[in-house]
């Protein structure tokens, strides 16, 4: 901590950048998520009231059904899209332009999303959540991407551990926001939905006195000057030649441009083969971790533990704040402990979790006391979850995939991960009205093999370059393994081919 403090002064703009990096990203992102569940009664009743209005007829249970359920996955399918756009925009543009140009679609949805109770439109509703989704897949993907890119190297897992962080604020905010006693009300819920615009114009307002990122700079526009001042902005007029360095390690040879890789030949490139495996092991982390199951499961267990209905958001809030607590100390543990110990161990304590919690799920109809046994060990999962994978993904997202490689990296993987959101919403009931509290032992067993997979595979990447990292996963262990399985099957082939 000492250390982290000492030369605050000396990177002011760099804490200056990540804090409003953070409030115009996963911050909105965050709070979407969470805050749609609160205002649900007040949104469908407009829905019914507005249609009798135009037909003379209120809308059947199953149509209303059907509206409020697009209303709310309208929003991952949103999510895809500017995921899908995201790659493309930021090697065109940059992220600082496609971010700004981001804060003005949020602004837009937020101006539809306040009027559409006075213009008696839900399809007003619909529009702005889907835009929404937009605007959160392209943040997503930008900001991540965005603050690790202007990190120093010595707190660069701090700097991408607070895309976690601030998503987790994100959810805190839209839960304290939803509140009866705040905007969560029959008045105010399209102020509730509107709440974006402010973090939108918060960001809009002070990114343009921020650079562009370094590395983009210098190995997407060839402006190694450009390059040096945005350093110096970010990280106090010194010497910077060392972090030059290795930077231009990663241009193509004679100091060319980099050529920036597509979604389809990311896949198709073999050398970044075990790259790819492990993003796909981090997003099945975050996706199949249990974490979005509990949240879902959290209001019955309370119900049941003898938490009076009335109070039950309120123990929500305080599992929303537990996760932000926890978020923030990742920030602080992560340059210390590493990523590699934080998501295995992690998720193997996570794991252990769930095994007890589906435990005491099955006990407390006979025994009332495992109730709240349940409710401590769903804190304790969120707590565990906070400080190992949800800070340190980020982290390695952004650390084991070269300049060039990045951007198809993050469509790649925000695409699954939106497409998990959207299986896991899907399938998650159904699953747990077959299986009961039985089903977070699916949860525990991918979280077990995740762990394994981790501890073997996953070279750690604190303190090292882009450069080093690409190297040390050419000589890793699965490399090598892979090598020898390709090897034999050619061998084989060969042999078979022969006869």
């Amino acid at each position: 901590m000492q250390g982290l403090f000492s030369n605050l002064g000396h990177y002011q703009r760099f804490f200056q950048m990540i804090l409003v990096l953070g409030i115009g990203g996963n911050f909105i992102v965050g709070y979407q998520i969470s805050v749609i569940n609160y205002p649900s009664v007040y949104i469908k009743r407009f829905m019914n009231e507005t249609w009798l209005e135009r037909t003379g007829a209120p809308l059947g249970e199953k149509t209303l059904l059907f509206l409020w359920s697009f209303a709310v996955s309208v929003y991952g399918v949103g999510g895809m899209l500017g995921c899908l756009c995201s790659g493309f925009l930021t090697v065109k543009f940059g992220k600082k332009k496609c971010q700004l140009s981001t804060d003005i679609l949020v602004i837009l949805m937020t101006v539809v999303m306040a009027c559409s109770k006075r213009a008696k439109c839900f399809e007003m509703i619909l529009l702005g959540r889907l835009g929404y989704g937009i605007c959160a897949g392209l943040c997503q993907n930008i900001h991540s991407q965005y603050v690790g890119e202007i990190s120093p190297k010595k707190w660069r897992g701090l700097a991408n551990a607070t895309s976690g962080f601030f998503w987790s604020l994100g959810k805190c905010w839209g839960q304290i926001l939803g509140l009866r006693e705040l905007l969560g009300t029959e008045s105010s819920w399209p102020l509730l939905l509107a709440f974006p615009g402010v973090a939108a114009s918060f960001q809009l307002l002070l990114l343009p006195f921020f650079p562009e990122s370094p590395s983009y700079l210098l190995i997407q526009e060839g402006d190694e000057e450009g390059c040096l001042k945005a350093m110096d902005q970010l990280w106090g007029q010194r010497n910077h030649q060392e972090e030059l360095g290795e930077l231009k390690k990663e241009m193509a040879p004679g100091g060319q441009r980099s050529k920036v890789l597509r979604p389809a030949e990311l896949l198709c490139d073999a050398s970044l083969r075990q790259q790819l495996s492990i993003l796909v092991a981090v997003i099945v982390t975050v996706q199949l971790c249990g974490i979005n199951a509990v949240y879902f499961y959290a209001f019955e267990v309370l119900q049941k533990a003898g938490v009076e209905e009335r109070l039950v958001p309120y123990v929500s809030l305080g599992i929303g704040f537990s996760e932000l607590f926890s978020s923030f100390l990742c920030m602080f543990t992560i340059e210390q402990y590493g990523r590699r110990p934080l998501l295995w161990k992690g998720c193997g304590s996570m794991a252990l979790v769930l095994f007890f919690l589906t435990g005491t799920l099955s006990l407390q109809k006979n025994l009332p006391w495992m109730s709240l046994c349940s409710v401590i060990l769903i804190f304790l999962l969120v707590i565990i979850f906070g400080v190992g994978p949800n800070g340190a993904t980020f982290s390695i997202m952004m650390e084991i995939f070269s300049q060039s490689a990045r951007p198809a990296a993050f469509t790649v993987g925000g695409c699954l991960n939106w497409a998990g959101l959207f299986l896991i919403g899907i399938t998650f009931p159904f699953a747990e009205e077959s299986l009961g509290p039985f089903c977070f032992l699916l949860f525990a067993t991918v979280l077990s093999g995740c762990a394994i997979f981790f501890y073997l595979f996953l070279p750690e990447t604190k303190g090292k370059s882009a450069v080093e990292i690409t190297e040390e996963f050419s000589t890793s262990s699965l490399g090598k393994k892979l090598a020898a399985l390709r090897k034999n099957f050619s061998e084989d082939h060969s042999v078979y081919s022969s006869f």
